[in-house]
């Protein structure tokens, strides 16, 4: 049976080669299917291509297939004899920024594509600071293309040192370079014959043998999606909270608080589809059970009271994502989404912008589409919220346009202001 999860997004210039590089990835790891494989031989065919253009394997929508571009998310599940994958292959486009984001937001490791013959380029240091922000456990960087530039040792060495200077900028901890010719295959899921100067591993011997890092330990969340209450013969007087352990494990005999209102009990079962449970481990969606008639709605946090303890808060520093074509400035009012709790916010101040270039940061009034930036925001309710820092789930937030209901940005708390 294949092992752990991993979770993937791959991220990079228009043209730089991710489809093509998802799609050789599937391909020499024996995930595709033979109806798919022959599918898109038939249309290379049709375009006049002289062998199976593996983009297509990723680019599903209509539109993708006509440009030769990819526009939303593309998400491919395979799986090794080691490892099994959740890989997201996102758009290339600037103005899709917002995709990157979605993808890069649950992954364990985030694959930046550069093209040898362009090198390091402001979108490459945009999806460098996107997966920085998002704390991605780690990063590679592929530099594809290298079949254009002769396999030169030079050329990946120089294009290596140049994203070494923006990841110190960004505090990325670290990276992995690897040189790939996607179109061939070479070191995507074999070693290439062809730059025997590189001895370190292929792009899925990398995959397969990488370590998530340990997160910093935190007692359980459990967000409160909505009360259960059958009212049926066979359950008179049940009363549940279903929702997903954002953080735990979660056990029945914890005493947990509720917040925002303070409110103690204890866990007295856990219930899934599966049948009864005695812990429930983060990301698992359960009904809990509580010893005590508590006030409990949908928004409210059931925490283990245990540091580090959530807080609730109406003040806020975050780093956001700013994804609307209208600019964000100081006054603007929103709808904050947090886990499963909605809250009127206004933005009090935008302090900064992240010049994607120099990979430093600047005072400034406002963001602009694409623009990360850090503000401080403030709520008409209290936000039970941890630091991003601490858990990625609880400490995020998107804004959502309350007119439209169009997410305009995506946030990532830095600093809790009491």
């Amino acid at each position: 049976m294949p092992g752990e999860l991993l979770r993937v997004v791959t991220a990079g210039s228009v043209d730089d080669g991710k489809s093509t590089l998802v799609g050789r990835l599937l391909h020499d790891a024996k995930a595709v299917l033979t109806d798919q494989l022959s599918a898109v031989e038939a249309a290379s065919e049709r375009r006049g291509y002289d062998g199976a253009d593996l983009a297509l394997l990723v680019d599903g929508l209509r539109a993708e297939r006509e440009q030769g571009i990819t526009i939303d998310v593309a998400y491919r599940y395979f799986a090794t004899t080691r490892r099994t994958f959740i890989l997201a292959d996102t758009p290339g486009h600037v103005q899709y920024t917002r995709n990157t984001v979605t993808g890069a937001s649950t992954a364990d490791v985030a694959v930046i594509l550069v093209d040898a013959r362009s090198g390091v380029v402001d979108q490459t240091r945009r999806h460098a600071a996107v997966a920085a922000l998002l704390r991605v456990e780690h990063v590679v960087l592929a530099v594809n293309k290298m079949d254009l530039v002769d396999f030169a040792e030079d050329v990946f060495d120089r294009i290596v040192t140049d994203f070494a200077g923006a990841a110190e900028s960004l505090k990325l901890p670290s990276f992995t370079p690897i040189p790939v010719a996607a179109l061939a295959g070479d070191n995507v899921v074999d070693r290439s014959v062809r730059m025997d100067w590189y001895t370190g591993p292929s792009l899925l011997h990398f995959l397969e043998e990488v370590t998530p890092r340990p997160g910093i330990e935190v007692p359980a969340r459990f967000p409160v999606q909505m009360v259960i209450r059958p009212r049926t013969p066979e359950y008179p007087d049940y009363r549940g909270y279903a929702g997903r352990v954002e953080a735990g494990p979660l056990r029945v005999g914890d005493e947990v608080v509720v917040l925002p209102s303070g409110l103690r009990t204890t866990v007295s079962g856990i219930d899934s589809a599966d049948g009864t449970m005695s812990v429930a481990e983060a990301g698992r969606s359960v009904v809990v059970r509580l010893s005590d008639d508590v006030d409990i709605s949908r928004g409210d946090l059931l925490a283990v009271d245990r540091a580090p303890t959530p807080v609730p808060v109406n003040r806020l520093t975050a780093t956001l994502c700013w994804l609307a074509d209208r600019p964000l400035r100081p006054g603007d009012r929103f709808s904050l989404r947090h886990t499963t709790r909605d809250v009127r916010a206004v933005v009090d101040d935008v302090r900064s912008r992240l010049d994607v270039a120099t990979v430093t940061s600047e005072r400034t009034g406002e963001l602009e589409l694409n623009d990360i930036g850090t503000v401080f925001i403030r709520t008409a309710d209290p936000v039970v919220i941890d630091a991003y820092e601490v858990n990625r789930s609880t400490g995020a937030f998107l804004l959502v346009d309350e007119v439209s209901g169009a997410t305009v940005a995506a946030g990532m708390v830095s600093a809790i202001q009491p």
